[in-house]
């Protein structure tokens, strides 16, 4: 069976220096709206760079978060002048571009239920050290913290544990590869009602458990919940790229996905699980999860299939019959990768994700070829859709306000290489999940 290379060639060209996208600060902004529904003067309770990035610039693009309230309800993307107070500028634009004053209402549901949060992660520690110190300062009331050191080359991460997390946060070793096999480690590690699962790379906010736990104390048909990805840093092409070509963002609306009443909005429901979430935010009620499988260990970052792990999950918990929330209210900041060739990487894995997640569906759950094929039509065309080149827009034409999120709205060029990168990746897959299945025999 001929095969791709696991990791894309470097030979194709690098853009040029004159194409590539400039820097942009990342900011969180809270605002009070006051009392007046009119009120053209919010008072700026805060205004701080994004957890882990760089301090904010005094003059030039800045991407910000906005709260209201410290709620999480929109993103501006603006330029603010030389001399200009960056709060009040960000304000305005917020202004110009908001439909509301008030966010839409989120489940809160009580108590959160208890919880254990698991953090794969190899060879990272440097990194890892910044995101257990934001899951450590967690509100939620009842929580333990699981960190799973996936085929590790080094004892770095058992030593960053045993120094300065020794008594908060407990480290298991997993020895064979792959994002999925470490993820079932740390859920056969725990007894709580619901696991979450967040990266390495992530800092958490402070509310970000609570958010993401109480939909399953609201609802027992809860069987999954997703959050809000916002970039902790914005200072590279790459990151600026990814970012505009989507991202991890999914929006600011709380969504409920359930398979009683597929939403009209998605016809390819659910085969379209990249929209659900992703996995650096994500938790599952662990009875459903175990129910299901767990994860596909053949799927996954340090597998040959290069990622789908997450997607493999979401759909299985749909399939079963339970719904998927998702919430903006629970919030990470994601240190997105920052070299050329860590976009090339991920574009490649995107694309094989995609392809391995929905192989591995219909090799362990046949019965729903009928469906995936009844859908197939319209598949090909999103996936086209999703990975086609953009050209930037013609000169006068208004870039969307807000997140450099929604696909093709955004100014910035996604290259044509990287294009063809993701639908090199997508004809991989599943060659790359049959490796993976093969080698775990």
């Amino acid at each position: 069976m001929p095969s791709t290379p696991s990791t894309p060639s470097t030979s194709e060209a690098h853009p040029t220096s004159r194409s590539l996208p400039r820097a942009v600060a990342v900011a969180d902004l809270d605002l009070d709206p006051g009392l007046a529904p009119d009120s053209e003067h919010d008072a700026v309770l805060s205004l701080t760079p994004a957890p882990g990035g760089p301090p904010l610039r005094a003059s030039g693009p800045v991407y910000a978060l906005v709260r209201l309230r410290g709620r999480p309800v929109a993103t501006v993307l603006t330029t603010v002048p030389a001399g200009a107070d960056p709060a009040r500028v960000l304000a305005t634009a917020f202004r110009a571009q908001r439909t509301a004053h008030e966010p839409p209402t989120s489940i809160s549901g009580g108590t959160p239920p208890r919880t254990t949060v698991v953090v794969a992660t190899r060879e990272r520690a440097d990194r890892l050290g910044r995101a257990l110190d934001s899951l450590l300062a967690q509100d939620h009331p009842d929580f333990r913290v699981v960190v799973v050191d996936n085929a590790p080359l080094t004892p770095a991460t058992r030593d960053l544990i045993a120094t300065h997390y020794a008594h908060s946060v407990t480290y298991l070793h997993e020895p064979v590869p792959g994002l999925a096999t470490a993820h079932n480690r740390g859920v056969a590690a725990t007894d709580s009602p619901v696991v979450a699962f967040t990266d390495d790379d992530v800092v958490a906010d402070p509310r970000w458990l609570s958010a993401l736990t109480a939909p399953f104390a609201a609802d027992p048909r809860t069987g999954c919940v997703t959050g809000l990805i916002l970039p902790a840093r914005l200072t590279t092409p790459a990151q600026v790229l990814l970012e505009s070509h989507g991202g991890f963002a999914k929006g600011f609306a709380p969504r409920l996905y359930d398979p009683a009443a597929p939403p009209a909005d998605k016809p390819l429901f659910p085969f379209t699980a990249g929209s659900f979430g992703s996995g650096a935010n994500m938790a599952f009620r662990a009875s459903a999860l175990r129910a299901a499988g767990g994860f596909d260990p053949a799927t996954g970052t340090g597998t040959p299939a290069r990622g789908g792990d997450d997607l493999y999950a979401f759909v299985r918990i749909l399939t079963a019959g339970h719904r998927l929330r998702y919430t903006p209210d629970a919030l990470v900041w994601h240190h997105h990768r920052e070299t050329w060739q860590d976009l090339r990487n991920q574009a490649y894995g995107y694309g094989a994700g995609l392809t391995a997640y929905l192989t591995a569906v219909l090799c362990r759950h046949p019965a729903l070829l009928p469906a995936l094929l009844a859908k197939l039509p319209r598949g090909l065309a999103h996936a086209r859709a999703i990975t086609a080149h953009r050209e930037t827009p013609a000169a006068g034409e208004t870039p969307a306000a807000g997140v450099p999120g929604a696909h093709g709205t955004q100014q910035h060029p996604w290259p044509r290489a990287l294009s063809r990168l993701e639908r090199r990746g997508m004809l991989y897959g599943p060659v790359g999940y049959a490796r993976a299945r093969w080698g775990s025999r």
